[in-house]
């Protein structure tokens, strides 16, 4: 195909170079309605930037190139296949100019211009022709026009028809206090016409139809897309590559989107979206922060960045052709195969494991689906995957690092990404892009003092371990990659000689269906919970095999990476995993009883029965989803609070109250024991019938007798022929016995239960 430089005036009439003679534009069926005139918030927004671009050409600005117009010969008629839109409005801006100067008199070849469409909106381009209105129209043109009698009632119901008289207006709007003499003069200079694009007729080498879903994949009508090119190839024209632009932007670039385009066989969205990333990297490396609640138009974007009095603007559009040119070069490895082989979102496959909400492993195409996208407040393309992919970018731009170090590079940014949840956020991305860049250089971890440095800490012991036994590298690997850990390893000592049977046991052991017995077998190897200084809040695990929980075994696991906060569990994570690595033919259900039957029967035999025996015996007693526990004086022991949700406004369970409740077998008759409020709340189990109530406290279970005379003489019967029941001056309690340290020697559970079917069974 042969393209020709082109205005819309001169494409009427015989062209130099054996150019195409067309004497009609006729838009063809297979186009969509005239949209650039549709009332909608957004397109009122494309439409206004569009106009602006037409005006500043118009009325002293530089002339604005519109790139490729594409379409089919037939006997001088030219169909568009794609630049319907353009050179719809072109047409009307003609029409509005040309009126306003009293030129529509005389036969004009431009005016030649039809729907094939509808028969109303050919008819309707035919009259506004034939019948324009005065030279001195002060009103708006679609209230003349609608005003007409040749003007049929029904048109305003042609989508078309519509959204032209909504165009007229707003041309109007732009021009009616300009010199349109002057804008006329503009538009159809032959020479030098300030609104040009390239004319491309299409041969015999398709059909119209199968061109024109390739040719209009960035063809929406009026989309943010061909607003933005108009500016772009403006903004840069100083820097001599707008020539190169157009030849990219619809060919290799075009090219590369089209695998990512959507079931519309268009590819402006995606275009933008990777605009909008490239953009914002320019931005960040300016250290300028956009303001999200005030967007501004990619245009004027572009134009702060790409214009001549931007002193940084060579460097920005340098990496604006760079950031797509990577992707297109032969010699390299495309965008999914270079994604693919870099990244995974399987579990226990090659590559580095991404985790978040529905992630893929090609992040070219989740940036050009999702960039600039929100859900809630958080960006659908997160900040660590733009860094991701600004990473694979300076290695792709640049290639100065063999793949296998870019690899280990990367890996190591998906872990401190993970780790850095505090430091990733908007105001930092300046500096964060900056050591990003620089490590993907030079690999050192010192040009990253913005990370997590924990992390950082962390990274550093694993490169050691890995320089010098690299056979050990898979095992590190299979941790790093666990959706609890992702990446951070500070909840193991990395021993040489055991982190490959750890990496299997916890694989093994840590998958989501085991998280019922895990949390009692690895509170059974000791205290693995996080504790917080002056608090009575503790982070176990979840029993619940939820993805929304997932984050509590992190919390417990891998902390930012603190490895002094840590220590404990650590060293409580060693012993479990040393035990499930013991045994690694046993199913891990079965291990993981045992471990539970073990430290039961240890316990039971010693007589020391405290909060951990619980907790471990009762399933129930770690039923709570989120894994929280409040204690009493900042400790835990036989007063604690276990927490389904996150905060004590919502509703709990006192887990002592509600194992007894459980192991009585006569739930119906005892009230559901749900609490809320601070842990330090008097919490009581109660009898349906008599209120009668019990307390776990930390010598035994007190009892709140009922009301009623009749009722107390029962209760009181009851506790008198009851073992180890007494009353003195804080009232009635079930004695538990205690060793010297205040450690129950005895299953209060189990007296509890069975004090309370003797109640139950005496009609309280």
């Amino acid at each position: 195909m042969k393209g020709y430089p082109a205005s819309y005036a001169s494409m009427f009439g015989q062209r130099i170079d054996d150019g195409p003679d067309i004497s009609r534009i006729e838009i063809p069926l297979i186009q969509r309605d005239y949209a650039q005139g549709r009332r909608h918030r957004r397109v009122d927004e494309i439409r206004s930037a569009f106009l602006d671009v037409l005006h500043e050409a118009l009325t002293g600005g530089e002339p604005v190139g519109l790139d490729f117009v594409y379409g089919e010969m037939d006997d001088g008629t030219f169909a568009p296949l794609d630049g319907q839109q353009r050179l719809t409005t072109l047409f009307l801006l003609h029409w509005y100019l040309a009126f306003r100067g009293g030129r529509l008199g005389d036969p004009q070849p431009w005016t030649q211009f039809t729907y094939a469409t509808r028969p109303s909106a050919r008819m309707f381009c035919e009259r506004i022709v034939r019948h324009p209105p005065p030279a001195d129209l002060t009103g708006r043109p679609s209230a003349w026009i609608t005003d007409q009698s040749w003007f049929l009632h029904a048109w305003p119901a042609d989508p078309t028809i519509s959204a032209m008289l909504v165009m007229l207006d707003a041309i109007a709007d732009r021009f009616q206090h300009e010199d349109t003499d002057l804008a006329w003069e503009r538009l159809t200079d032959e020479a030098d016409p300030s609104v040009r694009f390239d004319l491309l007729p299409i041969g015999e080498m398709d059909s119209a139809e199968e061109l024109y879903i390739r040719m209009n994949s960035r063809g929406k009508p009026l989309t943010e897309f061909e607003v933005f090119k108009a500016h772009l190839g403006r903004t840069i024209a100083h820097t001599g590559r707008v020539e190169e632009l157009g030849g990219k932007i619809d060919g290799s670039w075009t090219d590369l989107l089209w695998r990512y385009r959507g079931d519309n066989n268009i590819v402006d969205d995606e275009f933008m979206k990777y605009f909008d990333f490239v953009l914002e990297i320019c931005e960040w490396r300016e250290h300028r922060i956009r303001d999200e609640d005030e967007p501004i138009r990619p245009s004027r974007r572009a134009e702060t960045l790409f214009g001549k009095d931007n002193v940084r603007h060579r460097e920005h559009v340098d990496f604006f052709f760079d950031a797509l040119d990577c992707w297109t070069d032969p010699e390299l490895p495309n965008t999914q195969d270079t994604f693919e082989g870099f990244f995974t979102t399987m579990p226990s496959t090659a590559g580095i494991r991404l985790f978040g909400e529905d992630p893929k492993a090609d992040l070219f195409l989740s940036c050009c689906e999702r960039y600039g996208e929100y859900s809630g407040n958080a960006r659908r393309f997160s900040l660590a995957n733009t860094l991701l992919l600004y990473a694979t970018l300076i290695y792709r731009i640049e290639r100065t690092v063999p793949v296998e170090d870019a690899a280990r590079r990367l890996r190591q940014l998906r872990n401190l990404n993970a780790a850095s949840g505090a430091e990733l956020n908007l105001p930092n991305m300046p500096k964060l892009i900056a050591e990003v860049a620089e490590f993907m250089r030079s690999g050192s971890l010192d040009a990253l003092p913005t990370f997590n440095q924990n992390q950082v800490v962390d990274e550093r012991i694993k490169r050691e371990l890995l320089a010098e036994h690299r056979e050990v590298e898979p095992h590190v690997q299979l941790l790093e990659d666990q959706p609890i850990l992702r990446g951070t390893l500070a909840a193991f000592d990395l021993s040489l000689t055991t982190i490959g049977a750890h990496a299997a046991a916890f694989d093994a052991a840590f998958q989501r269906e085991h998280w019922p017995l895990l949390t009692g077998a690895l509170l059974a190897s000791g205290e693995y919970q996080r504790d917080y200084p002056d608090s009575d809040y503790h982070q176990f695990g979840s029993p619940t095999p939820e993805n929304r929980w997932l984050g509590r075994w992190r919390t417990v696991l891998a902390d930012r990476g603190d490895r002094d906060i840590l220590k404990r569990t650590r060293t409580v994570l060693a012993s479990f995993l040393d035990a499930v690595a013991a045994s690694p033919e046993t199913e891990i259900d079965a291990q993981l009883q045992s471990i539970i039957d073990g430290f039961l029967r240890d316990r039971e035999a010693r007589a020391e029965l405290d909060w951990r025996y619980y907790l471990v015996r009762y399933e129930c007693m770690r039923e709570g989803d989120s894994g929280i526990y409040y204690g009493a004086d900042l400790a835990l022991g036989y007063q604690m609070t276990m927490l389904r949700r996150t905060v004590q406004r919502s509703y709990y369970r006192d887990p002592y109250l509600y194992a007894i409740w459980c192991e009585s077998g006569y739930r119906e008759e005892v009230e559901d024991p749900w609490f809320y409020g601070y842990s330090t709340y008097e919490r009581w189990l109660r009898l349906e019938r008599s209120q009668t109530g019990m307390r776990s406290m930390p010598d035994g279970i007190a009892l709140e007798a009922p009301r009623g005379k009749a009722r107390r003489t029962r209760f009181e019967s009851v506790c008198e022929q009851h073992p180890g029941v007494f009353e003195d001056e804080d009232g009635w309690l079930l004695a538990i016995e205690q060793n010297d340290d205040g450690i129950d020697r005895e299953d209060r559970v189990q007296k509890a239960a069975s004090l309370l079917n003797e109640l139950i069974a005496r009609g309280l």
